[in-house]
């Protein structure tokens, strides 16, 4: 453990937030103990670091990996961009990331850090290179490097990913099984880091659930997905699982209830000013209306 990395990190996240020596150190140490580790001096007990963290606004566990990863700031913002590209389903990006840091020692030499190039590298294999099978050897390789009697958060959205490969394979029941296991796994977890990974497993299997003809189970899936968004006080996803309960409901050729819903979908799509399925909808939506006045 680099005490010195850990302590300039702690004063200068201290500066940040505009704290003092004493204010930071107020019942949880000395003035001069918080001195000292700011100096590399002393590495502080685990408890008295979670306290400084918590006054901090920071994680504990960044202040450990700071500690045992040298330039823990570049893993960090790789890390970012390869989330950035996979929410934008840029996977040629994801592609030259991962080539590019895959013999990294920063990567190599840190299972956790190593884990994330392998799941993206799954990700591309199968979206780029169109290789079913070697994208699941990559993703049971990606969760075994960490994996210890019980799925993390991590693990749990790596493992999503598989779910992901079969459902675009068309494999229904199997990515049906797989979410359903995530989801199992997921409610063990006391509480989430990102909330989100729940939204994203219930739309999902609410996907799946449809396309097994499933229309009411998926339904209920959505409604669950609002219900946590709303308890999450978050909007992701929340206008897809309102758009999502429209189609089930056109599926059953329900199209009064189709509507409803779109047009909800459509006002929060407008609200966050996401504007791809915009008119998409609204087309929908007035065709059903034509055909009630006909």
């Amino acid at each position: 453990m680099d005490f010195s990395a850990v302590g300039e990190k702690i004063k200068e996240l201290r500066k940040q937030v505009g704290l003092s020596q004493k204010e930071l150190s107020h019942n949880i140490c000395t003035q001069a103990q918080i001195s000292k580790i700011e100096k590399g001096e002393v590495l502080p007990l685990s408890s008295t670091l979670y306290l400084i963290s918590q006054r901090l606004g920071i994680d504990v566990n960044y202040f450990f990996d700071i500690g045992t990863t040298p330039r823990l700031d570049y893993v960090i913002e790789t890390s970012e961009q390869l989330k950035a590209a996979r929410r934008n389903t840029d996977y040629e990006t994801i592609k030259q990331i991962v080539e590019a840091e895959e013999k990294n020692p920063l990567f190599t030499r840190n299972k956790k850090h190593y884990q994330i190039l392998l799941w993206h590298k799954a990700i591309y294999v199968y979206e780029v290179d169109h290789d079913f099978q070697k994208a699941l050897e990559l993703i049971d390789e990606a969760i075994a490097l960490t994996f210890d009697k019980v799925f993390t958060e991590k693990e749990i959205e790596i493992f999503v990913s598989r779910g992901i490969f079969y459902y675009e394979e068309g494999f229904n029941e199997e990515a049906l099984q797989i979410y359903c296991k995530a989801l199992s796994q997921l409610q063990k977890i006391p509480h989430l880091q990102d909330a989100t990974i729940k939204s994203r497993l219930f739309f999902n299997i609410a996907k799946s659930l449809t396309e097994l003809n499933k229309y009411e189970s998926s339904i209920t899936y959505c409604k669950k997905g609002i219900d946590w968004a709303i308890k999450k006080d978050n909007l992701y996803l929340l206008a897809h699982f309102h758009y999502h309960i429209g189609f089930n409901y056109e599926m059953q050729e329900k199209f009064n209830l189709a509507s409803n819903y779109m047009k909800e979908a459509l006002l929060i799509f407008q609200l966050v000013k996401d504007t791809r399925y915009t008119e998409y909808i609204q087309e929908k939506i007035d065709g059903w209306k034509e055909h009630s006045n006909e």
